[in-house]
């Protein structure tokens, strides 16, 4: 996923990145869960056991809110595995003890736009960034578990 030009292009600066930076990723996985209990989860096939893609919450740039970062490998595009996901971990989210939980995405990015939306996120803003840039900022409120679940439809 991290070597495909166009399922990055809204990733970072747009820019595959190296199979090394991805091995990193893990560092910071289980860094995240040592120091929050939570990180980003791998998405397996259920049938294959592949991996798929990835889906959890992150705190960017040691933001206080918890970010849902979610990415697919092409072939898993328009399956509705995203929306899925995303749903998942909103209600894990919600029993973990999290009271919100924010998405950022590029305005333009519809794909992604609408998995928030359907997965129960709604926009709240958007914000301008430092190299002149958008950025959609999405939010789920996390009053309880089964006010989640029904939010998100799941």
């Amino acid at each position: 996923m991290y070597g495909d030009a166009d399922a990055m292009r809204y990733v970072g600066d747009g820019a595959p990145i190296t199979r090394a930076d991805a091995e990193r990723w893990l560092d910071v996985t289980a860094a995240n869960y040592e120091r929050r209990g939570y990180g980003m989860f791998a998405l397996e096939d259920r049938a294959t056991g592949a991996l798929v893609g990835f889906v959890g919450l992150v705190h960017p740039d040691q933001q206080p809110e918890a970010e849902i970062k979610f990415a697919l490998a092409r072939a898993h595009w328009g399956k509705g595995l995203a929306t899925e996901a995303v749903r998942h971990v909103l209600v894990w989210a919600a029993h973990a003890g999290l009271s919100e939980v924010i998405a950022t995405v590029a305005p333009d990015n519809a794909a992604s736009r609408r998995v928030l939306e359907k997965a129960g996120m709604r926009l709240q803003r958007e914000r301008d960034n430092e190299d002149g840039s958008r950025t959609a900022v999405y939010g789920c409120a996390l009053g309880g578990s089964t006010d989640v679940a029904d939010q998100a439809g799941a």
